[in-house]
């Protein structure tokens, strides 16, 4: 089995995470691409009770599609979601994979990547297939990391400029997210209030209004 796994916090899964699994799918010869949502990221901070919710909504955004499958293999202990730990189960798990496991990332983690748990042995294990996060990407900019052991290569992906902390943004302010993310992900969302502003923010803003208009107030008051 050619597997290639999917890492993430999913925090909420987008259009733009369903265009690099779409690339993947058409361009690349693997059998099984699985999402794996991470429990409780070491690098994150992360609501618990968002947990469940980002691993519901990775199901409904997959929902249907050949070759996409997820895995809840993070949910199954409470410690943190250490990527090594996960790819050595993994190759416990599914014994008849082929070479190694292919592991999608993005060049900003992949920048980061030496600071990861056990980095130097996970390196070992994984084939990376990098996908630009930011516009006009050196491709030549991980070179050094072939002198140290790295199997990787760049994917030839255009950059989604789309993020989950711009669509968690606009959905606290209210603002329309159709398009950005699949029609049964933002039904959940909305069925579930997710993301919404907490009543302790909702009384902040509305004390900042207040405020606010009580000081236009006056300051009409000391023109008149």
């Amino acid at each position: 089995m050619k597997l290639c796994v999917y890492f993430g916090t999913f925090n909420p899964i987008h259009n733009a995470h369903l265009a690099v699994a779409n690339f993947i799918r058409a361009n690349y010869d693997f059998d099984v691409i699985l999402f794996v949502p991470a429990y409780k990221p070491p690098h994150k901070e992360i609501d618990d009770e968002l947990a469940h919710h980002r691993l519901t909504m990775v199901k409904l955004a997959i929902s249907g599609e050949s070759k996409f499958s997820f895995s809840n293999i993070e949910y199954s202990n409470v410690r943190y979601s250490y990527t090594y730990l996960t790819i050595q189960e993994l190759y416990k798990r599914y014994p008849s994979i082929e070479g190694k496991i292919n592991f999608v990332i993005g060049t900003d983690a992949f920048k980061e990547f030496e600071n990861w748990y056990e980095a130097d042995k996970l390196k070992d294990l994984i084939h990376f297939i990098v996908f630009p996060r930011e516009k006009d990407f050196n491709i030549h900019y991980f070179d050094y990391l072939k002198e140290r052991g790295y199997d990787f290569e760049i994917a030839k992906f255009a950059f989604i400029d789309l993020a989950s902390r711009v669509i968690r943004s606009r959905i606290k302010k209210g603002k329309p997210v159709t398009g950005l993310m699949p029609p049964s992900v933002i039904d959940y969302i909305n069925k579930n209030q997710l993301y919404r502003p907490k009543p302790e923010e909702d009384k902040i803003l509305l004390n900042t209004v207040k405020i606010d208009t009580e000081e236009k107030n006056d300051d009409n008051n000391d023109s008149n």
